[in-house]
This record gives structure tokens, sequence and C-alpha cells, in this order.
């Protein structure tokens, strides 16, 4: 085997035991340290007996060990549990929510990716200058300020004052039929449905939450950008291009941005881990049927069959996401393939 296929192979072998770790983790701390959930289902007036038998219907009366053991046999058959909530198969539960995050996540990393990474460039190519105290001013605020506050601010504004954008309700207006499910995103199934005026009212739904999602992963990636970039273009090579010639954007984009994108492609995947595991309160903020509201409502109800789902899924969202980035820095940088 080629040397980059046994480093692949060895990242792709080391997703196993960290995954295992995960779900010993999530499995003891979601029976040791939340609440009993036979509290939701047994009334105040409860005998010990009712109580016993309801912990025996959830799968809770025999000792932790033995469950473990089950869960794990579950897990290998592709078995997260049944939702107390929800009655429901906890993965059925994840998929069907899937795609109102995914949706969301896509967007709002795009609008972060797209104005992050040029406004660090001109931070960086304008050091000490106007445009790079804006950027840095700009970002500061953007790493600050909390995300629910952000989306808090922009319904006031958008929606309370000024109109131009309907009212945090979720992925359609109240009383807007979805339309037949073909791929869960639903600027693409209204579409597949022939339906333009819905896709245009999904669209402004979408607005506000992936202009709050844009601008909280702007600002993280336009600093990191800028630093990188600066560090760059202070390098032997950027000075030995400029005295062969090059022009300004040769030299910013082909040597000193491409120098400067291992630090940033770091971070966007640390991003599009938290954003496509579901922003809890963000999603709350605005009613997004995602999985961050899954997990919120899993956490006040102590469903913890549901809460586990929710962990295993993130973990491993986070695993495959930095997965993927040691991957991208073997064609972003050749002496990792050498």
């Amino acid at each position: 085997m080629p040397p980059l296929g046994k480093m692949i192979l060895r990242r792709l072998l080391w997703v196993f035991p960290v995954a295992f770790g995960v779900v010993t983790m999530t499995f003891f701390m979601a029976r040791v340290l939340n609440g009993d959930p036979t509290e939701l289902y047994a009334p105040p007036e409860a005998t010990d007996a009712l109580r016993a038998e309801i912990r025996a219907r959830l799968g809770l009366a025999d000792p932790l060990p033995v469950q473990f053991v089950h869960y794990i046999g579950a897990l290998l058959r592709l078995d997260l549990g049944v939702s107390f909530t929800t009655g429901q198969s906890v993965a059925a539960d994840l998929w069907d929510r899937l795609p109102a995050t995914l949706e969301l996540g896509f967007i709002g990393l795009a609008l972060g990716i797209a104005a992050g990474i040029p406004l660090g460039v001109l931070a960086a190519v304008n050091r000490e200058r106007w445009p790079d105290f804006a950027v840095r001013g700009t970002t500061l605020s953007g790493m600050a300020l909390p995300q629910f506050w952000v989306g808090l601010v922009l319904i006031s504004i958008f929606f309370v004052d000024l109109r131009w954008l309907p009212g945090p309700v979720g992925r359609l207006p109240i009383g807007i039929a979805l339309p037949p499910k073909i791929t869960g995103f639903l600027l693409v199934d209204t579409l597949l449905a022939g339906r333009p005026d819905l896709w245009w009212l999904a669209v402004k739904q979408l607005a506000l939450p992936a202009l709050t999602l844009g601008f909280s992963c702007a600002a993280p990636i336009a600093r990191v950008t800028r630093s990188a970039m600066a560090e760059a273009l202070q390098s032997d090579y950027v000075r030995t291009a400029i005295a062969m010639g090059h022009g300004r954007r040769v030299v910013w984009f082909r040597y000193s941005l491409r120098n400067a994108l291992l630090p940033v492609v770091t971070l966007i995947g640390g991003v599009a881990g938290h954003i496509f595991a579901g922003a809890v309160l963000l999603e709350s903020i605005f009613a997004w049927p995602g999985l961050g509201q899954y997990a919120l409502q899993a956490i006040e109800r102590s469903d913890f069959a549901a809460l586990q789902g929710f962990v295993i899924y993130a973990s491993l969202l986070y695993v495959i996401a930095f997965l993927l980035v040691d991957l991208l820095y073997m064609f972003i940088d050749p002496r990792i393939r050498t």
C-alpha cells in the first residue's frame, strides 16, 4: 500500500476507539448526571411498585453494566433506542430533523467562509491601517457577542422594527403546509414540487438564522485568516516573489493565502462540526426544527435515550469533520503527502 493510503487508513482506524470512548462516556454520564425519567411517566401518587414497573418497561431496572452491554449490542445493530418523549426511534427522530440542521448549516457556513476569508485577507494586506482596525473590531465583536444575542437583535431590527423579514416561527410561516418530503431540504423540495412561492417563503424564513450563523462563523475565520496571512506576507518566499516582479494579486492569493490556509481549514472543520451538530440556542430562538432543538428538549425532559443518540451523532460528526481536515491537509500541503 502506498504511504498516502497507509496514512488515510491509519486516520480511519482511529475513528473506532474514539467512537467507543464517546459512547461509553455518554452512556454513563447520561444515567448518572441526568434526572430520573420515571418522574415524567409516574403520577405524583405513584407507588414504589408502579415506579419499578415503569423502570422495567424503560429498560432501566438492570444494573448499569448490564444496560451498557445491551446498549452496545443495540448500537451494533444501528439501534439508538426509543425516545421517552416522542415514543419513536431516536435514529428516526434524528434522521427526520437532520435536513433542517444541514440546510441552515450549509448556508450559514457558506456565508461565514465567503465573508471571513476575504475580510481576513483585506485586514492582512492593510495591516495597521483603517481596514485592518475595522475588520479586527468587527471580528472581536462577533466572537465576544453570544450567538443567541445576535439573533435576538436581528429579530428586533428586521422583524419587529422594519418588518422586512418574517418572525422566528420555523421553516415556513404558520399555517403554510410543507411540500411533499423528497430530500428533506426545503429549498430543494419546494422547487421539485413546482412551488416557487413556497421557495421564496422558505428563503425569507431562513434569512435571519442564516445571517446570525454566518456572522458567528465569519468572525473567527476572518481573525485566523488575518493572522496566518500576515505571517505569510512576512516570509522569505513572499519577499522573493515580490523581488521577482510578481503582481500583488499573485503574491497575495497564490503564495500567501495558499500557505495560510492550513490553520483556516482546521478552524473551519471545528466550526462545521459545531454547526452541523445543531446550534442549540440558535435553533431554539428561531423555532428551527433541527437537531439542536431536539437536544434541548431531550435535556429539559430527562430523555437520555434521545440525548445519547444526539451526543453520539454530534461526536462522530466532529470526528468525521477533522478526518476530512486531515485529508484536505494532504492536498493543500505537499510536504504531508511525502
